[in-house]
């Protein structure tokens, strides 16, 4: 990252002045988007949408129902759509797309497709614009709830615009006098009773011709106006070589919803470009919440996409009635309530970064999403850990402890902690129905051994180990809010980590329910008791007490090596019970960083727990070499999945200098920043500066640091320091200081170092 001055300037067009360059403009939508299903390169699409906006929109590469919406690399487009979905994997929910085709109609989408080129392509947080090879220019800009398109036809030829109903069930009622096309979409999983996207979709253009269709034989019906049933939809008719404008917006609640929705929201836009304009200046305002200067134009724009990606969860679920007042359609009971509620989020990845980031930027909102966590208790008797938008319990671990441990330990109190813990401590003693994070997969096992046995329970060793963290999240809000019974249940098991640790071979390792340690042991081989990766990755998964972790392996000396072992051993990969390469492995032979797999979540905090053992400068080297060597701001921008802003959360904190270790305290952990000087405008109205003098690509070492003008030699920062405003003035050189924050008061929080254990 080679860090130099620049001078942000535009040629206006109009004027011939000069004009600074909008935040927004930096931002690549396409940026991970070069992904297939052996090898992911941030697993996005190009999003158009508003911060935490409830409705995205996105073009179409793939069939539907494909989790694979848009490959960078895929040669023709078939949609244009709206769209939720978190990740390949979980493919999507409440999609309806459009797509215009010239000369006659095809609703075929494999005969619809048509070819395009990225030359003719703008991709950015506020207006996608696409010119096919049939001279159809479509343009998008996006609402909260919905979108203003523009489908604008080649002249001399016939124009024809299709409306998909998905792979669900649908509705459609064409209202040619009101220009208005009218229904709703029920497509994808797990869904409750009643749930329904309502739509509603305003033409600029009277229809010359309409009629209706099915997707699953693509037959059509000709001056039909209404379909129901499996994969309905529409088409329209316009007049050779029109230019039409489609207003829309959706609601999960009802159709009158979805009109009021429209109203507010586009009701007053007679053009797109009010519509884009106003979309742009919203996320010029939000992306400039962190102002970043110094660096190059590329670094720049590495930074403020990941800051867009990271911006887009959790997805606002609520609306606004006809008083202004937020309600919402549950996802858990089918039931409409007052209030807040949030979802595309999957805990496992997302308490490590994307939280804590929302934490330290929109306090606010973070308090609303705490609330929400104990309405879906309440509304369907679990606590979330995957939301898509309902209760899927993907993936291990009960993380919504860590969120609301979390919250209350940086002074965002908005709910009843009692509750809280009432609903962790039914989450910790009970398996739901959902999937292995939905409750707890070997509870009983956890609670009588003080370990989850392997092969009894699949992937049991990273399932000992985060339940271990998230016990120690509800001792600390027990702690926080004088609650006994409930730490008193929950400080022991905090330390079954150790029940998993082999002194031996000085890993984490898998042990059957008679406490035999699993047989050929291969610290390389993938699978078994752990979870998308090998005992390199999850040896390093204990965020709350570090200093534990550090006497088990024998103290600073042999911490400190073990940590510089990952980056030298061999990228080897043992591919275990998976049977064959899955694209996690690949990708860590692709970063060629020896066993370091950032592309996969449980090693992604490693390179900062330097801080805790007495050298920190190579948490600094190795934070610097990660953004350095495994982002950038292209389609092929992300060293593995970007899991619902997580991947880009843990690189937005970290150019910031600092990265969240253990959710549940107050403190981030500090690295090296990539600026040489960054200001974090918060909501209370404060500012935050990170000032790096001498900072580039070489000087990557803190020298000095003095915080508020105090020296300031700790290897954290307190939530309390940031958000009531400063500056945080570092030094930076080419060489360690290898004197600077090596005081065993330096280092950060580990519960061994306040906690008595009671025997």
């Amino acid at each position: 990252m080679k860090l130099k001055t620049v001078t942000l300037l535009l040629l206006c067009s109009s004027s011939g002045l000069a004009a600074e360059k909008q935040l927004a403009d930096y931002v690549n939508t396409l940026q991970g988007t070069n992904s297939k299903h052996e090898l992911t390169r941030g697993n996005t699409y190009p999003t158009t949408a508003l911060p935490f906006g409830m409705h995205t929109w996105t073009p179409q590469t793939g069939k539907n129902g494909d989790g694979w919406k848009y490959q960078y690399f895929k040669k023709t487009l078939s949609g244009f759509q709206q769209a939720h979905q978190c990740s390949s994997w979980t493919n999507d929910y409440a999609v309806f797309s459009f797509f215009p085709t010239i000369d006659s109609l095809q609703v075929d989408e494999e005969k619809r497709a048509t070819g395009f080129s990225h030359e003719n392509e703008i991709a950015k947080p506020y207006y996608y614009q696409v010119k096919m090879d049939n001279h159809i220019q479509t343009e998008m800009a996006p609402t909260e709830r919905g979108a203003h398109l523009r489908f604008s036809f080649p002249k001399g030829h016939k124009a024809f615009l299709v409306l998909d109903g998905y792979t669900g069930y649908s509705l459609v009622k064409i209202l040619p006098k009101e220009r208005k096309i009218i229904g709703y979409v029920h497509n994808g999983r797990g869904f409750k009773e009643g749930f329904k996207s309502f739509f509603v979709a305003e033409f600029d253009q009277p229809f010359l011709d309409y009629g209706t269709w099915e997707n699953r034989k693509n037959t059509t019906d000709a001056r039909t106006l209404e379909a129901e049933g499996d994969g309905k939809g529409a088409y329209l008719v316009f007049k050779s070589g029109a230019t039409v404008q489609v207003k829309v917006a959706s609601s999960y609640i009802s159709q009158e919803q979805a009109e009021l929705n429209l109203d507010r929201e586009l009701g007053d836009d007679k053009k797109l470009e009010v519509t884009k304009n106003r979309a742009a200046t919203i996320w010029n305002k939000h992306l400039g919440r962190i102002k970043v200067e110094g660096g190059s134009e590329e670094d720049k724009a590495t930074f403020y996409s990941c800051f867009f990606r990271a911006s887009l969860f959790s997805r606002q679920y609520f609306e606004y009635d006809k008083d202004g007042k937020p309600y919402y359609f549950s996802p858990y009971d089918g039931k409409v309530y007052p209030g807040h509620m949030f979802t595309d989020t999957g805990f496992w990845d997302t308490f490590r970064a994307q939280f804590p980031l929302n934490a330290l930027l929109y306090p606010t909102m973070h308090g609303q999403y705490m609330q929400a966590l104990l309405a879906a208790y309440e509304q369907c008797g679990w606590l979330p850990s995957w939301s898509f938008p309902s209760e899927a319990g993907s993936m291990i671990g009960n993380h919504a402890i860590s969120l609301l441990a979390d919250a209350w330990a940086k002074g965002i109190r908005t709910f009843d902690p009692k509750k809280a813990l009432e609903a962790y401590l039914h989450e910790a003693t009970n398996k739901g129905p959902w999937g292995p994070a939905n409750g707890r997969d070997g509870w009983k096992e956890y609670y009588q051994l003080g370990y989850v046995p392997y092969p009894e329970v699949r992937e049991a060793t990273a399932k000992t180990l985060e339940y271990a963290y998230d016990d120690f999240c509800g001792y600390q809000l027990a702690k926080m809010t004088n609650q006994p019974f409930y730490a008193d249940i929950f400080k022991r098991q905090m330390f079954n980590y150790r029940n998993v640790y082999d002194s031996k071979t000085r890993f984490m390792r898998g042990r059957d329910k008679n406490g035999n340690w699993n047989n050929n042991f291969d610290p390389a081989e993938w699978g078994g008791p752990f979870t998308e990766g090998n005992a390199w990755h999850w040896v390093w998964s204990v965020f709350h007490d570090t200093e534990g972790l550090i006497k088990l392996l024998g103290g600073d000396a042999n911490f400190i090596a073990k940590l510089d072992s990952v980056f030298t051993e061999p990228n080897r990969v043992n591919v275990g019970t998976y049977g064959g390469l899955i694209h996690e492995m690949t990708e860590m032979v692709m970063a060629n960083m020896g066993q370091y797999a950032h592309g996969n979540q449980p090693i992604q905090h490693m390179v900062y727990l330097y801080n805790y053992a007495g050298q920190p400068w190579k948490a600094q080297y190795h934070a610097r070499e990660v953004m350095r060597r495994l982002y950038n701001s292209t389609e092929n921008g992300y060293p593995g999945d970007e899991d619902q802003g997580q991947t880009s959360s843990w690189y937005v904190l970290s150019a910031l200098g600092f990265y969240s270790v253990c959710p549940g305290t107050d403190q981030y952990v500090l690295g090296s920043p990539a600026f040489n000087k960054i200001t974090i405008s918060l909501e209370n109205g404060k500012e935050f500066i990170i000032q790096a003098d001498k900072n580039n690509a070489d000087n990557v070492y803190i020298q000095k640091a003095s915080l508020n003008g105090q020296d300031y030699s700790k290897n954290y920062l307190t939530y309390s320091a940031i958000n009531n405003g400063g500056i945080l003035v570092l030094e930076m050189g080419a060489n360690p200081d290898k004197e600077r924050g090596v005081r065993e008061e330096d280092r950060p929080f580990s519960v061994s170092n306040s906690f008595i254990e009671m025997e």
